[in-house]
């Protein structure tokens, strides 16, 4: 009997310090995905509210602690609407591939498996018509798919359903073409959109210097799992990103690695 007891208290005794680290790790995203924006504080108003409530309740405050209390209640519904892009954002995590860099190694590849889609991707197209673009400095933004198709975004822009080549790709970023200035859509390695308008950044952390085509690069990886490759028109550096991190200053080959692996070629 003693022997059971003292296997129910440690066991326990884990299960909280597995409670604690858990919700230490939730806490710790939830920060992360809301730094630097405006909602960080709202996110602290709200976190001092509920805790004076904490307070209240248990100094038996009944007057206070009631409004309070009503107030947290309605309080969750008004959370969901002011965080919507923030939770949007934090579901996405667990729903893409991003999520696994934080298991072990023999976790990932179980994961992996079931969530990878083969999917082929034209790269010697678009590598050799970003390399000329980058050299004739002519502005570029290509947003490649993986499990978010983008309906909603590619409904803003013309449809194509093209197949990919380096000539086409060109051709509709050329600089009197009337559809240079939105973003072209690739999915299933097809040009399904251009002149298409992406959600544009509004991180506190964005660099200020940075043109609006970067801008909506990160606009749309933060809110998608899509990759997009930028072409500057002001410098011609070729630019990719990636779950919402801008890598600059990329070579052809570089950036021909880079797709070649995310895409499986």
């Amino acid at each position: 009997m003693l022997n059971l007891f003292i296997t129910g208290f440690i066991e326990l005794r884990f299960l909280d310090i597995l409670d604690i680290v858990l919700v230490a790790m939730l806490l710790y995203m939830v920060y992360t995905l809301v730094k630097g924006t405006a909602a960080i504080n709202i996110f602290i108003g709200i976190a001092i509210i509920y805790f004076i409530w904490r307070l209240v309740v248990a100094l038996q405050m009944e007057m206070l602690s009631q409004i309070l209390g009503a107030f947290i209640g309605v309080g969750f519904i008004a959370l969901i609407i002011v965080f919507q892009p923030e939770i949007r954002q934090f579901l996405l995590v667990f729903g893409t591939p991003k999520v696994l860099e934080i298991l072990p190694d023999r976790f990932k590849f179980i994961f992996q498996n079931l969530q990878r889609e083969h999917q082929e991707l034209n790269s010697n197209a678009l590598v050799q018509a970003c390399y000329r673009m980058s050299n004739e400095k002519t502005g570029a933004l290509i947003v490649i798919t993986r499990k978010n198709d983008l309906i909603n975004v590619v409904g803003t822009g013309i449809m194509l359903d093209a197949d990919i080549s380096d000539q086409l790709v060109e051709n509709i970023f050329f600089k009197n073409s009337p559809l240079h200035d939105g973003a072209m859509i690739i999915s299933q390695n097809r040009i399904k959109a251009a002149g298409c308008i992406l959600p544009v950044s509004k991180s506190r952390k964005v660099n200020v210097s940075l043109g609006l085509r970067h801008r909506a690069a990160l606009g749309i990886t933060e809110k998608s799992d899509a990759i997009a490759v930028i072409v500057s028109e002001e410098t011609g550096e070729i630019s990719y990103c990636k779950n919402a991190v801008l890598i600059h200053s990329v070579k052809a080959h570089q950036l021909k690695s880079f797709l070649d692996k995310e895409f499986g070629v």
